[in-house]
């Protein structure tokens, strides 16, 4: 699980990384000292948990996560008891109490995984013969045809799937690694963000998709070589 951590105080800062890094399945992304440090980095990477002091100045960590559209699972941190309450509002996994050891962040990492497994099977994916999947999508499920997925978008650890003649996407609780695995070979990632439907594209224009006159998706530099490499194998000019 890809993590952050957030903490205005260098020590604490370093505590943190120190703690992160005896976890083996966490992946420490980047320390931050502030908030907007912090929302800089979530807009360039995905992240699944933040490890986030509330006491910070500016805006303090409550405020930061509540700000966020689709925010990542929190454990805060904090010297200061009286916080727990709210911290928990925000549907935080988990609170530690500043000073706090090694054993009691592992019990948080304990939770974080918890969790993170819970919410991956709960929206698992289910592929049947008729070309159809079944996803789990705001206390239903719903069954739609591969065939009309156009693209998806990764956001944190939703996913929104954009379907033909359908005005809005099909948004769930689900990560790219693992729709990527039910989809078939006439999928392709072009960013760490899109899944297209190489069915789907009408053009493609430099570093651009082009999936309709309104949508045009970024190739990520990761996934440019497989791309193009598709691409030449399909081309019929020189």
């Amino acid at each position: 699980m890809k993590c952050l951590a957030i903490d205005d105080e260098p020590l604490a800062l370093k505590q943190l990384e120190t703690y992160i890094s005896d976890i083996p399945f966490l992946e420490l992304v980047g320390a931050c000292q502030s908030a907007a440090e912090a929302e800089v980095m979530m807009k360039a990477d995905s992240i699944d948990v933040i490890f986030i002091d509330i006491n910070m100045p500016d805006i303090n960590g409550l405020e930061f996560v509540q700000s966020l559209a689709t925010p990542p699972m929190v454990v805060f941190t904090t010297a200061y008891s009286e916080y727990a309450v709210d911290g928990y509002k925000v549907d935080a996994v988990d609170y530690l109490l500043k000073p706090f050891g090694l054993e009691e962040f592992k019990r948080a990492a304990n939770k974080v995984k918890q969790r993170y497994d819970l919410q991956n099977m709960a929206a698992v994916s289910v592929v049947d013969q008729d070309d159809a999947m079944f996803l789990k999508t705001e206390h239903r499920i719903v069954r739609i045809n591969i065939s009309d997925i156009r693209y998806i978008e990764g956001m944190s650890e939703y996913l929104k799937i954009h379907l033909e003649d359908k005005q809005k996407p099909l948004i769930v609780l689900l990560s790219m690694k693992k729709i990527e695995e039910h989809l078939p070979s006439s999928f392709m990632r072009i960013h760490r963000s899109y899944i297209i439907n190489l069915k789907k594209i009408q053009e493609v224009n430099k570093n651009r998709v082009i999936m309709d006159a309104d949508t045009y998706l970024p190739i990520g530099d990761l996934y440019r070589e497989s791309f193009m490499g598709y691409l030449e194998s399909k081309f019929l000019g020189k």
